[in-house]
């Protein structure tokens, strides 16, 4: 990555937990075991890509980090999205993913991760 992003990214985990800081740090690792990615921070997430961003962090909580997917439908049979919502006037379904400890990303996640990846190919 370009210094700047490398500033930029440690300007958005200022200030967060160390625990916090670990939970973003596996998610971006068990990316990493998917595909080469870049992380991109913006002023109100950060935003994860290859050709294009296809997952979002968008809440660095104290103990959580808060995880959008968005996919082109609902995905409604699984037990790790707390909820799931049309972006208005989009035919983008965001789904959420709070992740509290480094083992909430099991096989499903992973799973929906890898979707994720795929579609920004």
């Amino acid at each position: 990555m370009h210094s700047c992003r490398d500033r930029e990214l440690s300007e958005a985990l200022s200030g967060k937990t160390a625990h916090t800081i670990a939970l973003f740090d596996h998610l971006v690792d068990e990316y990493l075991q998917i595909a080469k990615i870049k992380v991109y921070p913006t002023k109100s997430m950060i935003a994860l890509g290859a050709r294009i961003n296809f997952a979002y962090v968008t809440q660095l909580g104290k103990n959580f980090i808060d995880v959008v997917f968005p996919f082109k439908q609902v995905y409604d049979d699984n037990l790790c999205f707390s909820k799931i919502k049309q972006v208005p006037g989009t035919d983008q379904y965001n789904h959420y993913f709070r992740m509290y400890f480094k083992e909430d990303i099991n096989d499903e996640v992973r799973k929906y991760m890898r979707m994720a990846w795929e579609k920004s190919r």
